[in-house]
């Protein structure tokens, strides 16, 4: 897989040198770092009241260069990202520890896989596609692993933003009620959230961009300002 900037991963302290942690990219093997000032917002009195060696973290990568340095930041990781990562981190150790009752070969398999994809991603192609674990594992183990996938009840996830839509005009208010999906609930002042669910965060993600994107377009041709409100 290749890394990206803005990405989001979960990383295991390695060390920590004067002012810098150092960090192993879980899914990957390659390192990183973090500056002081991007642990945590303000001034940092003790480092290691935020980081210390072996603990697991959750970053999101700022810059990467030709040379391979990675710079990542902790402080600039929201609580919704940070929830979706470690929940798709749980799912993964779900599906290694099955992958290993099954497989004769499970790093190999799991290696190959991580080389173009994520494991939870992977699998959940290959539920509906059998066909993709054609020549990572013999007949037998396949339809072992298939079944195992389809019995596994899918958790729905949730993914939710919130926004603010206005309208001085003296039909303002017939005007935003225009705009609003059937999603969209009512917070306060002119403050409104949609929530999505679905199987997975990619696809709930889309959905509900795609929605705000329609939110936005309608609020401009009805002369609505809108904007999206930061997640605290």
């Amino acid at each position: 897989m290749n890394l990206e900037e803005g990405q989001i991963l979960i990383c295991t302290v390695t060390k920590i040198v004067g002012t810098t942690v150092f960090v192993r990219l879980d899914d990957y093997n390659k390192e990183g770092t973090i500056m002081t000032s991007e642990i945590a917002p303000g001034r940092i009195r003790n480092l290691r009241d935020y980081v210390v060696p072996n603990k697991k973290i959750v970053c999101k990568i700022l810059r990467m260069d030709d040379r391979g340095h990675i710079d990542l930041s902790l402080r600039r990781v929201s609580a919704k990202e940070k929830r979706e990562a470690l929940e798709m981190g749980q799912k993964e150790k779900g599906l290694i520890a099955t992958i290993k009752t099954i497989a004769e070969n499970p790093e190999k398999i799991i290696e190959k896989i991580k080389e173009s994809s994520s494991l939870v991603e992977f699998f959940e192609q290959a539920k509906d596609k059998p066909e993709l674990l054609e020549g990572l594992m013999p007949q037998e183990e396949r339809d072992k692993l298939i079944k195992i996938l389809k019995e596994k009840k899918a958790k729905e996830v949730f993914v939710k933003k919130k926004f603010s839509l206005s309208n001085k005009a003296e039909d303002g208010i017939k005007r935003i009620k225009s705009i609003l999906p059937a999603e969209a609930k009512y917070i306060a002042a002119g403050k409104f959230s949609i929530e999505i669910k679905d199987k997975n965060y990619k696809d709930a993600n889309r959905r509900l961009d795609s929605l705000l994107i329609e939110i936005e377009k309608k609020a401009k041709e009805n002369g609505c300002l809108f904007s999206l409100l930061k997640e605290k």
